[in-house]
């Protein structure tokens, strides 16, 4: 048996559907069965689904509040009042920052941009940047990402005279601020078709709205935000990323240009993990170990030295940044071990002095990945006595609505359910973490902290072929709530499994099912060659691809989960180094068992000694429990009466079978009775015969050994056929007839010549399939039952 990692959640489609679409749009019944059950389960849906960027964007004037907005903007351009974009430190706000920036210059406003420094002001509009905009001449401020929870910040432009026009995608609270204008697709009475735009989504329908066209000209920065901030690549984002992929394939933005060669990646090769895992961190990370201002700078520059330069120092940003956050979760988890173990903590707070409040989110989604808790990791500044934290959560703790209930406590708070920002006293830390906590034990069971996989779909091998696959790239691009699919591929037979990599860390298999087979590669995954038995059957979990080699084409599966549903035979037979390989084995499940106590002296056990069950009887083997344990068989059973009575009621999940014996009797000659026989008939005739002179001779004339001999005579002592003294051998007169049975060495002999053959000689198979007939009784007698 092996466990698998995670849950497996399998959705099954409702196959009426799944034919109706794969016959209407001639696809392969796979790619139906993905998109109905990710909801598009009619043929329209799919079609619009597949064929996205024959979509159309929606009238950004359906955005309320949309008509006052654009009529306020053009009326500061018209009369060149100073505008000023207010943006966020993030990717998303980056991008948004740049999409307004850029079309409001497009119109000639008189028009420049904040964002604030995370360290000195922290998240959002504040009052300090306000005031300073005032003293500038700023008569229109517009917020980019950001403001749904500004409140007193909208109060004060309206004290000092500015217009404040609010453009954000954040959960909204229960109040709103007092603003010129808010465009919010969340937005309280919004009728908006799609809900779910990233900031930058947010933006570029103002841009839309005031160009009067859709500007395919920003598409490339839009795309940017709207990956990176994780935001469901559905509807209108998902015509966002599409498009905007192709965008960034022909960008002609220098900027961008020089951010690419720096991720090291062909342009015309980039897709959403480009975007996601490489330019979107680089852009983050200028905001979290200083100001954002280099990366806007960078996505509107038109010199190209300037370009480079500044691609440079971002991507030195982001190297630093990466040392930082291993050092930082290093540290975060040696504090979670010692002060605040999960066993004991439904969610997880922790909080240092010093700590960088510009990676803290990343940190927190370390945790997460680690201990599998909703995590808030809070940086101290003992001099104002507050905590800065960010916060990333697990399916079912919404942390939106949890920390809602903390509001007395969170004077600074928004996000979404998975994930939120906060400032909060330091006094108030402790409280929290109770808080979340007793809510967190009301919400979650202990199967919750355990880490759920969604599995798009079961199929077989044979449902896998490079066509069906070409298909599924029709549902990029992929992210969140149009994930990568996975495919569930259930007991399949290993044709081939071995390690590979420069560290031997990776695992290359190639596994087969009613004749079909797939090269399937682990990366991270070489430990499960010793997990997996020969002639296992494995159910999978993984990413179906496309391997091109030498321009040869052929399917692919990227392995992300393994299980083994049945018990497992491994063969450690021979084994030299046994001391290490025992060590190897998980301590909570191995049972090492002896049956002579010999073998405990025989074999190099060192500290392991203390460890072994030694079972001398039929009663003992009763008593020990062996279910969901890896069994270590050390030894050979004095019979295999004892090996079903230990395996009794249930196999273990793992059976070892090294069965170490000093002597070997299955090479020794077995006599049988026809050899017998030919002895007594030649000490008939030559009794008495002089075994210790003698008797290596008649061994050779006969082809047997010594030993042959010497034990055929001690089963002649033992039934009263001979006598022995000095070594000659004598013929009894008139002994009675009995056979040879009743001789305790015969039956011994023949005991363990059984034994050898069925523990130590057979093959792995014929082992197995010993082991597996106990099984078969076992479910035979618990049938009855």
């Amino acid at each position: 048996m092996l466990t698998s990692k995670t849950r497996w959640a399998v959705q099954s489609p409702d196959m009426e559907k799944v034919n109706k679409i794969a016959e209407a749009l001639n696809i392969a019944p796979l790619v139906a069965a993905l998109l109905v059950n990710r909801g598009v389960d009619t043929v329209e849906a799919a079609e619009a689904f597949l064929y996205v960027e024959k979509q159309s964007f929606y009238d950004p004037f359906l955005l309320d509040g949309m008509d006052g907005a654009v009529e306020r903007i053009r009326q500061a351009i018209a009369a060149q009042e100073k505008i000023l974009v207010f943006g966020d430190y993030d990717a998303d706000g980056v991008s948004s920052t740049t999409v307004m920036v850029s079309a409001l210059r497009e119109l000639g406003a008189c028009v420049d941009f904040y964002i604030p420094n995370r360290f000195t002001e922290g998240y959002g509009p504040n009052e300090k940047a306000f005031r300073w905009a005032k003293e500038s001449g700023f008569s229109l401020i517009i917020t980019v990402d950001t403001g749904i929870a500004a409140l007193n910040e909208a109060k004060l432009a309206k004290q000092l005279g500015m217009d404040l026009i609010i453009t954000d995608h954040h959960e909204p609270g229960p109040i709103l601020p007092e603003a010129y204008a808010i465009i919010h697709p969340k937005k309280p009475g919004s009728t908006y078709p799609f809900k779910e735009l990233a900031g930058v989504g947010v933006a570029f329908k103002v841009a839309h709205a005031l160009l009067g066209k859709v500007p395919h000209h920003l598409l490339d920065v839009a795309v940017i935000g709207t990956i990176a901030d994780l935001v469901p690549l559905l509807g209108e984002n998902r015509l966002i990323a599409s498009l905007g992929i192709r965008s960034l394939q022909t960008t002609k933005r220098v900027g961008l240009k020089a951010l690419i060669k720096q991720c090291g990646v062909s342009i015309d090769q980039l897709n959403e993990d480009t975007v996601g895992f490489m330019l979107g961190p680089r852009i983050n990370a200028a905001g979290r170990l200083g100001t954002a201002d280099p990366a806007v700078h960078l996505l509107m520059t038109e010199d190209e030295e300037e370009a480079e330069m500044l691609a440079e120092e971002i991507d030195a940003l982001n190297k630093e940044r990466q040392q930082l956050v291993n050092e930082m979760a290093e540290e975060a988890i040696k504090i979670v071990e010692s002060n605040y173990p999960p066993k004991d903590n439904a969610v997880l707070v922790v909080a240092k002095e010093g700590w960088n409040p510009g990676i803290i989110g990343i940190v927190a989604s370390r945790l997460v990945e680690v201990f599998y808790r909703p995590t808030i990791v809070l940086s101290i500044d003992k001099e104002k006595g507050l905590a800065k934290g960010s916060a990333r959560s697990i399916p079912g703790f919404d942390l939106f609505a949890n920390l809602s209930t903390c509001r007395d406590i969170l004077p600074h708070f928004g996000g979404h359910p998975m994930a939120a920002g906060m400032t909060l006293s330091t006094e108030h830390i402790d409280e929290l973490r109770t808080r979340l906590n007793l809510l967190a034990s009301e919400l979650l069971t202990e199967e919750d902290f355990t880490p759920i996989t969604q599995v798009d779909i079961k199929c077989s091998l044979a449902d896998i072929s490079l066509k069906t696959i070409e298909q599924l790239q029709m549902l990029a691009p992929f992210g969140m709530e149009n994930p990568k699919p996975k495919v569930l591929i259930e007991d399949v037979s290993i044709q081939m499994l071995r390690r590979v990599g420069a560290d031997q860390s990776h695992l290359k298999a190639v596994f087969e099912q009613d004749g079909a087979t797939i090269d399937s590669i682990g990366f991270g995954y070489g430990y499960l060659q010793e997990e997996i038995a020969p002639h296992s059957k494995v159910s999978i979990v993984g990413e179906l691809s496309i391997n091109e080699w030498n321009n040869f084409r052929k399917p692919q599966l990227f392995i992300h989960d393994v299980s083994v549903k049945e018990w497992q035979l491994f063969d450690i037979r021979g084994m030299r180094h046994v001391h290490p390989f025992l060590l190897s084995l998980p301590k909570e499940k191995r049972t090492l068992i002896a049956f002579h106590q010999e073998t405990m002296e025989a074999l190099p056990l060192h500290e392991l000694k203390q460890e072994v069950c030694y079972i001398d009887s039929l009663e003992n083997a009763k008593k020990v429990e062996l279910k969901n344990k890896y069994v270590v068989l050390l030894d050979l059973p004095p019979s295999s009466e004892m090996i079903k009575v230990l395996l009794t009621p249930s196999l273990p999940e793992r059976i070892y079978a090294l069965f170490y014996q000093r002597e070997n009797h299955f090479f020794s000659t077995m006599p049988t009775r026809d050899h017998f026989k030919w002895l007594y008939l030649f000490l008939m005739k030559r009794s008495p015969f002089d075994l210790a002179r003698y008797g290596d001779d008649l061994a050779r004339s006969r082809g047997w050994t010594k030993e042959t001999i010497h034990f055929m005579v001690k089963v002649f002592l033992e039934l009263g056929f001979v006598t022995m003294e000095n070594g000659i051998v004598t013929l009894t007169n008139n002994p009675n007839k009995r056979d040879l049975t009743e001789s305790p060495t015969y039956c011994f002999k023949q005991a363990q010549f059984e034994l050898e053959n069925i523990f130590l000689y057979s093959s792995y198979q014929q082992l197995k399939r010993w082991f597996d007939e106990i099984k078969g009784s076992l479910n035979y007698e618990e049938a009855k039952i």
